[in-house]
């Protein structure tokens, strides 16, 4: 039986489709880098409701993340919309959830960054991409942004940010990811997988 690849967890919640499709960019920028693969999973969504539940395996698009998959990823990338300078409840409630992995040390020493959509320019995308880096931080794992050398980050007129990806969606019809987003997604995803192999010897 071969030996299974090193991955990239891109782990994101999705409203309208918008950070999944950044998840997706940044799942290219993986691919670019050889010895390792990126492994798409999305969260369900939650609900007040104490009696409502969804099925275990998701109608369409990306499977819904398993602990085992955060526990056993060789780095990190976390995607959500913007819900007032924070992750959305879904994300965070399946976080809350790994105090066990905490306790053990599971995600010390990985590399993990986060992505973010937002409707309007200036509705929180910096400040959802730093609160979403507090519990990455809380278990350890190393921080990884976009460098200025990133040329898209000094032309981008939408999303892109030194803090991660980033997408501008607009608050009408849903604007598709520009070229520079896409750019983004693509050297964030490269980077974080080539930060990957380097940690893990």
């Amino acid at each position: 039986m071969p030996e299974q690849l090193p991955y990239i967890l891109i782990l994101f919640y999705s409203r309208n489709g918008q950070t999944a499709e950044l998840a997706s960019q940044i799942g290219r920028g993986v691919a670019r880098v050889s010895g390792i693969e990126a492994r798409l999973r999305s969260v369900p969504t939650v609900s007040p409701d104490t009696n409502a539940s969804l099925p275990p395996v998701p109608d369409s698009g990306a499977p819904y993340a398993s602990k085992s998959d955060l526990a056993h990823c060789a780095g990190l990338a976390i995607g959500s919309p913007t819900r007032f300078g924070n992750m959305a409840a879904p994300l965070k409630h399946f976080l809350d959830t790994t105090g066990d992995l905490w306790l053990s040390g599971a995600l010390e020493g990985k590399p993990a960054g986060a992505f973010t959509s937002t409707g309007s320019l200036h509705g929180g995308q910096e400040a959802t991409l730093m609160t979403m880096m507090v519990p990455l931080l809380h278990h350890g794992m190393v921080i990884c942004g976009l460098p200025y050398s990133e040329k898209s980050l000094n032309e981008t007129e939408s999303g892109g940010t030194p803090y991660g990806p980033t997408h501008w969606s607009g608050t009408g019809e849903q604007q598709p990811l520009s070229t520079h987003e896409k750019a983004l997604c693509q050297a964030f995803g490269e980077r974080l997988a080539k930060f990957a192999l380097k940690l893990k010897d």
